[in-house]
């Protein structure tokens, strides 16, 4: 019986190296044509054949040559490779000569934003959910974004839909237990969550997550208007035990200083009517009319 024998992946690391200024290099290049042109008319006006074929040689060094010559922006980075072979990365700004066989592949390590598109997901509780995210994020390790990911910006892409889904999945949109987190009450933890995530899916990219934010969160359409009600009805129950409440503690007040400062002495039949009618006028929503009764509570 055979064992399957695990593939080993090789991680790429950066290795910076420095190139050589090619103001120096562009004035001799600069000479170089000139030598070869001056020696390709001298042979045209009657020179030696030999030495035709010498300028010409110098002319196809100084055009060789010219192949060296690269810039760099500032937080620009160029990968050097030769034949295939990684030989290392320049991250220095300004105007540098390599070897004219390097291929040369330039990278941006400036701060980049990725705005998400907006992804149908269920929440924590199963309810469907819109949400979106912005994400800023760098490169970081050169050979890594070049070498261990096929293209690194879309690797970007597709991670960061991936990582959004899947922290989506395990918070609630609202109304959790007590104490619970939410997308929607804990925006700075969810996003925390978030960016440990993409940094942990993206650091096999070279790709540095500097932050990430949720940018859109709303039920989806479906139940939006259900939800809504719930959310109306809630709040409606909330304003009410807020209400009654205070109207009760009005009423507790009411009676206590109409006893100790012995205004009226009520009995209990009239302390019960009291508190009846206080509470129809502090709980009430529409005004109220009052009625007069030119009688007794007992006739």
């Amino acid at each position: 019986m055979n064992a399957t024998v695990p593939l080993s992946h090789s991680v790429s690391c950066e290795k910076p190296v420095s190139a050589i200024s090619g103001w120096f290099f562009l004035l001799v290049n600069l000479g170089t044509y000139a030598s070869g042109v001056a020696l390709l008319i001298a042979t045209a006006r009657g020179g030696n054949p030999s030495e035709a074929l010498l300028a010409i040689l110098i002319l196809a060094g100084a055009v060789l040559c010219s192949c060296g010559f690269f810039s760099l922006q500032p937080n620009e980075a160029a990968v050097l490779l030769l034949f295939g072979a990684y030989k290392g990365t320049v991250r220095a700004s300004g105007f540098w000569f390599t070897n004219p066989l390097y291929r040369r592949q330039k990278i941006s390590r400036r701060a980049r934003n990725l705005n998400g598109d907006k992804l149908k997901v269920n929440d924590k509780r199963g309810n469907p959910i819109e949400i979106a995210a912005v994400v800023v994020w760098r490169v970081q390790d050169t050979a890594q974004a070049v070498f261990d990911v096929d293209s690194y910006e879309n690797y970007v892409r597709i991670q960061s839909e991936s990582a959004v889904r899947h922290v989506a999945s395990t918070y609630v949109y609202d109304d959790g237990e007590p104490n619970e987190l939410t997308l929607r009450g804990g925006s700075d933890e969810v996003s925390a969550a978030l960016t440990r995530e993409l940094q942990d899916r993206l650091a096999k990219a070279g790709v540095q997550v500097e932050e990430a934010r949720l940018t859109h969160l709303a039920y989806a359409p479906e139940i939006a208007q259900a939800m809504l009600r719930r959310q109306q009805a809630e709040a409606v129950i909330s304003a009410r035990k807020v209400i009654v409440h205070g109207a009760v503690s009005m009423v507790e007040m009411a009676l206590r200083e109409l006893s100790e400062k012995n205004v009226v002495n009520l009995d209990e039949e009239r302390k019960a009517a009291m508190v009846s009618n206080l509470l129809v006028v502090l709980c009430g929503e529409s005004e109220v009319h009052p009625v007069v009764n030119t009688g007794t509570l007992y006739n």
